[in-house]
């Protein structure tokens, strides 16, 4: 074979690289896919987390009815005023700890600055509130000055006992371990149906707000400012579901559902 020939298929033989136009277009083809697909793996991770909450929500409810059988049929209170603040029973975590195998349940996953309020001290960093309306104090002063008693709630499957709330330290003004349906939109024509403080952005930072006019309700779920964010609600009857900001401020023209029981 002549020797040109040779250099000839050798050349030919030889891998050629990408050029710098279609390394480009390459990079921009993984740029679109990327930015197509990540919202869609956000999603579905902040899916995956709603529903740890709502499950954790639903142990919630079945220690509180647990509580409630052992207890005269009378809801657990949200905080006993009647117990000094050195008491880890003066608010509701603590009461319901013997009823559950774990402390995780009292937590949200997609909750940021919480952890389980051990005590008095810690009741801030707490993501999953109960009603106030649920307080016994036996001055009547923070809240009733008896016990909720079963009996009470007409309609257990529509009121609400607990439900997402901000997290994050007592110093900040956070109060995560209640909410109170008292501090927001009263309905002019059933009081029962005026709801708390709710939004789907944390009411509680940067607000001028004394504490104990916040207590809100966090819809935290795939939160986008407009409240559309889904807030998880335990009801009187034990069951669990979300609701939307927006459709719990409607009140009898959305969710429709009862906050203050007593």
């Amino acid at each position: 074979m002549p020797q040109h020939m040779c250099v000839v298929n050798v050349r030919q033989g030889r891998p050629r690289g990408f050029t710098l136009i279609e390394l480009l277009v390459v990079i921009a083809i993984i740029a679109i896919l990327a930015a197509i697909l990540f919202p869609v793996f956000a999603q579905a991770r902040e899916r995956a987390r709603q529903t740890v909450c709502v499950a954790n929500s639903r142990q919630l409810a079945l220690a509180n009815h647990m509580y409630a059988q052992d207890w005269n049929e009378t809801y657990l209170p949200s905080t006993n005023y009647a117990a000094p603040t050195s008491e880890p029973t003066r608010i509701w975590p603590g009461m319901l700890a013997p009823y559950v195998k774990n402390t995780g349940i009292f937590l949200c996953p997609s909750a940021v600055n919480a952890g389980y309020a051990a005590d008095w001290s810690l009741r801030g960093i707490a993501p999953i509130g109960y009603n106030t309306r649920a307080g016994y104090d036996p001055d009547g002063l923070e809240a009733p000055t008896s016990v909720a008693s079963m009996a009470v709630v007409d309609e257990p499957a529509r009121t609400v006992l607990m439900a997402d709330t901000a997290s994050g330290p007592n110093s900040l003004k956070y109060r995560g371990y209640v909410f109170d349906p008292m501090n927001g939109l009263v309905n002019p024509t059933d009081v029962r149906l005026s709801t708390p403080l709710i939004a789907d952005i944390d009411l509680v930072a940067g607000s001028p707000l004394r504490p104990s006019q916040l207590k809100p309700v966090y819809a935290r779920h795939f939160a986008d400012g407009s409240n559309r964010g889904l807030a998880s609600l335990i009801f009187a009857d034990g069951h669990a579901k979300s609701y939307s900001a927006a459709s719990i401020l409607a009140q009898d023209r959305g969710a429709n559902l009862i906050w203050r029981f007593r």
